[in-house]
């Protein structure tokens, strides 16, 4: 039991300095609650999450390796920063162009998820170095089935994390005049061509 409480606290305190830190991930959820609601942030956490648990299992059993890192890491990159660009060239098209910017797909934020985790370079050299130390403590503990325990004691960091950026969002949103709107917008995407650029020259 001891063994298990401890594991569950290592664990949480050594996610939080992913789940916690600011990025495009956090900075597209204050977005997308600001235009769709609370309930966007647990859509992005469900798109995080059909990312990072197959990434985890595949470093987990050994088909994926920090040694494979760099041949990827350009490509993903480039490929990140290019995204981004684009997503946030749509939102500044919308605003000039004075549409609504609104999610009318069910999917927009889950998308959003997927792409600003599979794409971001920064997440995968966490869980290459700081991460690779909770996997190998879980295989140790519980073997494969370590794995699974290990991603349950993290995830729902995620999700409690995300949903509650996305509801302080949703709630601001309510005080916003429309100028502050499109404030909140342009500046939200600014913040996120900051981080295209960081995935250029950041690493």
């Amino acid at each position: 039991m001891l063994e298990f409480v401890g594991f569950f606290a290592s664990v949480v305190l050594i996610s939080a300095s992913g789940v916690m830190a600011p990025g495009p991930l956090f900075v597209a959820t204050i977005g997308q609650g600001i235009r769709t609601g609370k309930a966007a942030g647990l859509k992005i956490a469900a798109g995080h999450t059909t990312v990072e648990l197959p990434l985890i299992i595949l470093i987990g059993v050994g088909m994926l390796s920090l040694d494979a890192l760099p041949e990827f890491r350009g490509t993903i990159r480039i490929l990140g920063a290019l995204g981004i660009f684009a997503f946030a060239g749509i939102q500044f098209h919308a605003i000039l162009k004075k549409r609504q910017l609104r999610d009318e797909s069910k999917y927009g934020s889950f998308v959003t998820g997927v792409f600003l985790t599979g794409l971001n370079p920064f997440f995968l050299v966490w869980w290459f170095t700081i991460g690779v130390k909770l996997i190998s403590d879980a295989i140790l503990l519980w073997q494969f089935w370590g794995i699974l325990a290990m991603f349950g004691f993290h995830i729902w960091m995620d999700y409690v994390w995300l949903f509650t950026v996305s509801a302080l969002s949703a709630k601001g949103a309510q005080f916003l005049t429309n100028r502050g709107y499109v404030v909140c917008i342009v500046a939200i995407n600014a913040l996120l061509v900051y981080f295209g650029i960081l995935f250029i020259f950041g690493i």
